[in-house]
Formats: C-alpha cells, sequence, structure tokens
C-alpha cells in the first residue's frame, strides 16, 4: 500500500469520525475530498473492495431515486452494495462512500452530470444509465453540449462501459451514436398523451442543425422524434415500456426485445416521469439476470426517506415532500399536485446558494399558471429567493404568502378543515432544512383522527376584474420562441401582458416560430429573447433574411427588447464559438471574443439607468464581450460589486436606441424591474395613438420587494 494511499484513508477516517461525532453531521463529501487531495487516484485504488461490477447512474432529473432503487434491488437478490444513496454525487462523494464501506459484491454510484468525466474513468462501471438531459443551473453547466461533451469523454475513457440510456430524449441518443461503448436504448414506445409545458429542451438536431418533428412528446424534449434534414430519429428501442395507464398509481407493460422477456410494472406513484425511472432499474436489474419478482418487490416497497417524492402524515394529514429544481422537474410536481384531487396548501422553497445555482430565472419557465386552475388553493414561497417564488407566482395570477419555514405552512394548513392536503417541493439547498422541519413533526403511527381545523382562508388564485378598454389591442410580438427561450425570457412576455390586463389595455401575444412567415409590420413590441449558440445562430439567420423589415420597425420608433443572443444580433456581427456571425447591423455594436478565450460574464447584477428610479436588477450569462460604438447610449451603468454588463472595462451594460432597449440582463429583465416595463408600454402605446401616454400606477409592492431585496445585496 502507498504511503498516499494510506494517508488518504486516515484522513478520510478522522474526517469521518470527527464529523459524526463532534459535529454530528453527516460524513458525504468531506472525507472524500481529503482523501482526494491527498491521493487523487483513491476511487480507483477503493474499487478493488468491489468484487463483480458497478453501476453509475448520470443524468438530470431521478438520479437520487433509480440510484437507490438499483441498490434496493440488487441487495434483495442476495448480493452486498456500496452506494452512495444520500445523493453525495461529485467525486468527493464516491470516494467517501468506497472509503467508508466494507467490501461489497457491487457498487452502485449516483454521478453528478459534469463529474462524470472524473469518476467514470477511475470507477470503470460496467453500466452507466443515461436517464435524461434537461436545462439545470445554467450558470454552473452552461449549455446542454458542456454536459454532453463530460458525459462523452467519461464512457471514452471507460471504452467497457455498457450505456443503458434513455433513447426518448434526443439529448441522451447523440451521446450513445456518438461514443463506442456497447449501448442499451430504453424509452416508451406509445403516446402516453400528457399535457404539455410551454417549454423543452431540445428543438433542434444536434447533428446537422435542423430542426426536429415530433410524432409525439410525452413531456419535455422527450418522445418520438425525427430530423427530416439528416434522418436523425430516436433510435430502435431495446426495452420498451407499453400499455401504460394511469389510475391513482401507474401500470405499464415492458417488452425486453433483446431476449423477448416480457414484465408488468406496478407503481404507487403518479407522476409519468416515474415510467422512465422504474423502466432503467428494470433494464439494468434484468441485464443482471435478477427476476420480475425481486424487481416489482423493490419498487412497490421503495419508500425514500430523503425527500424525493417522500410521503408522511402530521397529527394525521398527508403531506408529499419532493424535490425540485429545474423547469423539468417542477413542472412534474405541479402535474402531480393540479392531478390529485381535493383543497391543496402548497409551500415552495427556492434557495440560490452555490449548489443550487446563482441564478433563478428558470422558475418562469415553470409552468406555475396550471395552479391557477385550481379553485381551492393556498400558496406560500420560502426560502432564500422566496420574494422572487411570490413575484414570479403573482404572473402566474396566484397570491402566494411568504414563510421563514415550512412548519409556517404546517401550523396553519393544520387549523384548515382536515380535507386540506399539504404539499412541500423544494430545490436541492432548501431541501434538508425543509425535510428536518416535517420529519420532526412527522407521526410515528397511524393517528386515529386526523386533526380538524376550522380556519377559513383566501383563496390564492386572482382574479383580474378590471374590463378591458374599448380600443385596438396593444400587438406583442415575440420572435422564434422555439429558438430563443433559455434563462426564463419569456417571462418577459408575462409581465407585459399581464401589467397590461391589470389597466385593462387589451393586448394581444403573437409568436412567430422557426418556418412561419416573418411579419411585423402591425407590431407594437418585439420581443427577441436568448438561446444556445446553435438555436442563436438558426434563429439569426432567419431574421437576417427580414433584416429591412426589422430596421425599418426601428428607424420608425418600434418598439424592441432584445435580451442576450438577441440583443447581439442586433448588431454588427457577434460570436458562434470560433465563427464571426453576421449580425443586422440596426445598433453599431460588436460582439468580441474575451482576452481569455471563452471566459463567461455569470453573475448577478444591478444597474442604474435613465429608464428607471431604482435599481435595475438581473442576471448575466454571455460569453461574447459586446462594444458599443461613438455616440451611443447604455441600458445602464454597473453599480453592483458584482457584474460586468457589455464587457470587462466599460462598466455599462447593453444599449438605448430610439425605442429600442438590450441587455444582457436575465432574471426575466422585466419581472423585478416594473418601470422598464411600463417604459415599454407607454412607448408602445405613444406610438400606436401617436399622443403621449401615463400608465396608472399599478400596486408593485411583491415586485419591489424581489428588487430591495437583491439591491441590498449587490450594491454596497
Amino acid at each position: 500500500m502507498s504511503f498516499r494511499k494510506t494517508g488518504a484513508r486516515l484522513a478520510s477516517s478522522l474526517s469521518t469520525w470527527g464529523l459524526k461525532t463532534l459535529a454530528h453531521r453527516p460524513a458525504a463529501n468531506m472525507p472524500g475530498k481529503i482523501a482526494l487531495k491527498i491521493d487523487p487516484d483513491i476511487i480507483s485504488e477503493e474499487m478493488s473492495k468491489i468484487a463483480e461490477g458497478s453501476i453509475v447512474v448520470v443524468g438530470t432529473n431521478g438520479k437520487t431515486t433509480v440510484t437507490n432503487m438499483i441498490a434496493d434491488v440488487i441487495e434483495a437478490s442476495g448480493k452486498t452494495v456500496a452506494c452512495n444513496r444520500t445523493g453525495a454525487n461529485m467525486a468527493y462523494g464516491v470516494a467517501a462512500t468506497l472509503l467508508q464501506t466494507e467490501p461489497a459484491d457491487w457498487g452502485v454510484f449516483e454521478s453528478d452530470e459534469l463529474w462524470l468525466a472524473r469518476i467514470l474513468p477511475q470507477v470503470k462501471a460496467t453500466y452507466v444509465v443515461l436517464l435524461n438531459l434537461f436545462r439545470d443551473q445554467l450558470d454552473r453547466c452552461g449549455e446542454i453540449d458542456r454536459v454532453q461533451d463530460a458525459i462523452i469523454s467519461g464512457l471514452e475513457h471507460s471504452p467497457e462501459s455498457t450505456l443503458i440510456y434513455n433513447a426518448d430524449d434526443p439529448l441522451c441518443a447523440i451521446i450513445a451514436e456518438k461514443v463506442e461503448n456497447k449501448t442499451i436504448a430504453f424509452g416508451v414506445s406509445e403516446d402516453m398523451h400528457l399535457a404539455q409545458n410551454t417549454v423543452a429542451d431540445a428543438q433542434m438536431c444536434q447533428r446537422c442543425s435542423g430542426m426536429f418533428t415530433y410524432d409525439y412528446r410525452q413531456y419535455g424534449q422527450l418522445g418520438t422524434y425525427h430530423c427530416e434534414n439528416c434522418g436523425f430519429a430516436r433510435p430502435e428501442l431495446d426495452v420498451h415500456a407499453h400499455n401504460v395507464t394511469f389510475d391513482g398509481g401507474i401500470t405499464y407493460a415492458i417488452t425486453d426485445t433483446i431476449d423477448s422477456a416480457q414484465a408488468t410494472m406496478r407503481l404507487a406513484q403518479s407522476g409519468p416521469y416515474m415510467v422512465y425511472n422504474t423502466l432503467a432499474v428494470w433494464t439494468c436489474a434484468h441485464e443482471l439476470g435478477i427476476d420480475n419478482e425481486t424487481i416489482q418487490e423493490c419498487v412497490s416497497a421503495f419508500d425514500p426517506q430523503n425527500g424525493r417524492l417522500q410521503h408522511l402524515t402530521i397529527e394525521g394529514r398527508p403531506l408529499l415532500l419532493n424535490l425540485a429544481k429545474n423547469p423539468t422537474g417542477f413542472n412534474q410536481n405541479l402535474k402531480i399536485i393540479t392531478a390529485d384531487e381535493g383543497k391543496k396548501v402548497v409551500a415552495f422553497f427556492i434557495n440560490d446558494n452555490e449548489a443550487d445555482g446563482h441564478d433563478i430565472s428558470w422558475i418562469w419557465d415553470c409552468d406555475f399558471e396550471e395552479l391557477a386552475s385550481q379553485p381551492e388553493l393556498v400558496v406560500y414561497a420560502g426560502g432564500t429567493r422566496k420574494n422572487d417564488l411570490q413575484l414570479r407566482l403573482k404572473y402566474a395570477g396566484i397570491q402566494a404568502r411568504l414563510i421563514n419555514s415550512v412548519n409556517d405552512m404546517v401550523d396553519t394548513a393544520l387549523d384548515m378543515p382536515a380535507d386540506w392536503n399539504m404539499y412541500a417541493i423544494a430545490n436541492y439547498t432548501a431541501l434538508p432544512a425543509v425535510r428536518a422541519a416535517l420529519m420532526e413533526r412527522a407521526d410515528s403511527a397511524e393517528v386515529a383522527t386526523p386533526r380538524e381545523g376550522k380556519l377559513s382562508v383566501t383563496p390564492a388564485v386572482m382574479v383580474n376584474t378590471i374590463p378591458p378598454i374599448q380600443q385596438e389591442p396593444l400587438r406583442i410580438v415575440h420572435l422564434f420562441p422555439d429558438l430563443l427561450n433559455l434563462y426564463g425570457d419569456g417571462g418577459n412576455l408575462k409581465v407585459l401582458m399581464q401589467r397590461c390586463a391589470w389597466r385593462g389595455i387589451p393586448a394581444q401575444l403573437e409568436q412567430i416560430h422557426y418556418g412561419d412567415e416573418f411579419d411585423i409590420s402591425e407590431a407594437d413590441i418585439v420581443f427577441m429573447g436568448g438561446g444556445p449558440d446553435r438555436e442563436q445562430h438558426l434563429a439569426s439567420q432567419e431574421i437576417l433574411k427580414n433584416k429591412e423589415q426589422l430596421a425599418t420597425y426601428v428607424k420608425d420608433g418600434g418598439v424592441l427588447l432584445a435580451i442576450c443572443g438577441g440583443y447581439q444580433i442586433l448588431g454588427k456581427n457577434w460570436l458562434m464559438g470560433d465563427e464571426i456571425v453576421e449580425g443586422l447591423s440596426i445598433i453599431d455594436a460588436e460582439t468580441k471574443r474575451a482576452n481569455k478565450g471563452f471566459d463567461r460574464l455569470i453573475e448577478n447584477i444591478a444597474l442604474v439607468s435613465p429608464i428607471a428610479s431604482r435599481p435595475v436588477i438581473g442576471y448575466e450569462n454571455h460569453a461574447g464581450r459586446t462594444h458599443l460604438g461613438e455616440g451611443l447610449e447604455p441600458f445602464g451603468q454597473v453599480i453592483s460589486t458584482t457584474g460586468h454588463g457589455n464587457n470587462d472595462t466599460s462598466g455599462a451594460d447593453g444599449v438605448r436606441y430610439k425605442n429600442v432597449i438590450g441587455s444582457y440582463l436575465h432574471g426575466p429583465l422585466l419581472g423585478k424591474n416594473p418601470e422598464v416595463a411600463d417604459w415599454l408600454i407607454a412607448s408602445a402605446l405613444s406610438r400606436k395613438f401617436n399622443q403621449p401616454v401615463k400608465l396608472e400606477v399599478l400596486d408593485d409592492t411583491v415586485e419591489l420587494n424581489a428588487n430591495d431585496f437583491m439591491a441590498a445585496r449587490l450594491i454596497k
């Protein structure tokens, strides 16, 4: 045994003892981090403890659930397992698990997507299970290509690993196409007829940059797809689910086309994503030769105690606790809530710590509007970014109450009649505290008579009673929402539409998708958002074909809001990797490469702008450096201790030109900055009716509280 290995083991053991005994904290990461610092090869060295093989589970959503289910099934088959069950999924967590475990037959490890490139070459897993890839923590992970590259790199350095992947996800299927590893494709072979959400992550073919056509979608980008340009399509399924029925729980049939095996799976859970999770479990377990009965018994008995789909009761009253950390995960939780019958008390918790990602603009890509269909609903917002949650919910038509702890929600709910059911949904770092508080109050045994309260509450759903003014509607045009849809930028349209509706100003939203006729001649406000490079390039090509139309619109005083990629396209050129792409030249600006290569400017940011009396708050995440021509005015000057704006040195963000605002600020920009939204609306109305317009003052308490919270954090 080497000196390094001995030192790493000793340091890890001491750290584990100290954390558990003295600090009373879990030792899931730190002992592994210390060991890896001393011996970078400690994972591969400790893999000698694993006798038969190993499995690594990776993907955006469902990793912890699938990892634990696979471990349960293997243990039920009579084998011993080493597993990072708590979800400590970086290299530190895998190292700590191996250092703390006794020799085992199998290792089952959850891996963060970006960390797979470091973990897999040391683990040399027998199987890698790839569940899905959705946008998640864009400030940490960047565009989805970076995540895919990390997974591909890991597989290339572990060529003997068999890749079990979700072929219904084109972002996973393209990975399987690019690697030489043996692959097993699983998916659902029929339409589950699910209601669709507003945002999907893969509209374009990554092989040729054409647009996908879907025979049907399940949710997000999952479904049966094909590219008419190059022929890339959902691969033939080796294992497929079919005859899926939702009847309180889920029942579906499984066919393995490799060996003609058949099975039926029955689930107590109701979320359609559990079809994919359990199908991945079955596929992996079947590969290991485990019988259907054992798999079904473990799936049926699965009772997560880690906050993932965890059911508990408090004084006899049911509560569902779950994790949600990105739009797709949140939307699936919303569907679970709305599908349940009865009255609902719901608490959402969002933190913005390092492990969560500091950018929470993604909450505007969540379809909270679905909750507004619930007639008897009470909603709470908690976590460090509760003000932003309350703001987002306001624009979904829901009045949320701020809370400091999940106990605030529980206390109120228990005082309400017993037919009100409780739900708590939290993101990554918010979940442990929420779960700990609930577990302290959870019933240890069945309660004969649930607590019955009499408190009467006001439903959270807001009803707009302002009748529309009898005038021609304001036409708001969203350019290419199917391509330029990152960072919650579509929320800007929600803000504009609602602020018109609350004043009785008739407004209609029109979307121009890829392939639609481009006509903005009657537009009053035009919006262009940001997108991944590939999508932004395709959108810019379409917009360039209509350059004169857009230039005339701007010249004539048309109101235009352009965010990030949309802002770059307005200038002379912008960057796509090493390629300089022609812009519209509507504004005198150029976007250049950073002096240090591909360093991105990523941070919360605050500006002072002549358009607003308060700080303008947002979030920037861009690699290009935009430089304005002489005489052009920026949108605002940076006044925060973080953030850069257009480039590394100017101390300014965006541009103001005629009735155009260009900016790098996501958030979305208009949510916490209602004065900017009202400037756009007033400018559009003044142009439309050829006279000055003064807007009615709205109650912006929620908006300004969210603004104040971030301003206090950013401006010193």
